[in-house]
């Protein structure tokens, strides 16, 4: 089982959605034959969307410059590493009711028409499928089923949109609220855990 672990926190180390993310793949990698690979978007960035890339992945690869087919390989190898995987855990923390930057970059460089998707006589068909997706979703607030909660749509739309389907999400909420809700809220996700991987 080939596992790809997208730790999206602004935080190497201390992030509680990543301390979640590694948590679940503990348990699956404890099933065996299992080969990690772990990206950390704070440790090593991956480039913003910006009009450069933006050209570069327009311009034709026989007719690109050095520099921009340098940036398109910076997208090919994320695209290749979430083809390659047969689970994909996302650690993914709420940042001002959305998700991080560091995750944004990370769904731009993998959304790519004509390998991640395409577009067929009814719309987008999404190309990443027969995968396991597992999110860990760490909130300082309370937001879950609530409308404050504008991260999980967009989590949803655009796993679903490259064909990710088949996710499961596990939530860490409250962290915010003092020791007691911390404690209550790993407690908790650990309990979601139990029950996704049994």
């Amino acid at each position: 089982m080939n596992i790809l672990q997208i730790n999206s926190s602004a935080r190497s180390n201390g992030s509680e959605s990543t301390r979640l993310a590694d948590a679940i793949v503990a348990r699956l990698a404890a099933e065996g034959n299992a080969d990690i690979v772990r990206r950390d978007l704070a440790a090593d960035p991956h480039p913003v969307l910006d009009e450069a890339a933006l050209q570069a992945l327009f311009t034709p690869a026989d007719q690109r410059t050095p520099a921009q087919a340098a940036r398109v390989a910076l997208d090919d190898a994320l695209i290749a590493q979430a083809q390659a995987a047969d689970v994909i855990v996302i650690g993914a923390p709420m940042y001002n009711f959305g998700i991080t930057v560091q995750l944004k970059s990370w769904f731009d460089a993998i959304a790519r028409a004509g390998v991640t998707f395409k577009y067929g006589p009814t719309g987008p068909v999404g190309l990443l499928t027969g995968k396991k997706v597992y999110v860990a979703v760490t909130r300082g607030g309370l937001h879950k089923d609530a409308p404050s909660d504008t991260q999980l749509p967009h989590l949803r739309t655009f796993l679903a949109f490259v064909g990710l389907t088949d996710v499961q999400f596990v939530f860490s909420e409250g962290h915010g609220l003092g020791a007691d809700a911390v404690a209550r809220a790993r407690a908790d996700a650990e309990d979601q855990i139990n029950a996704v991987l049994a």
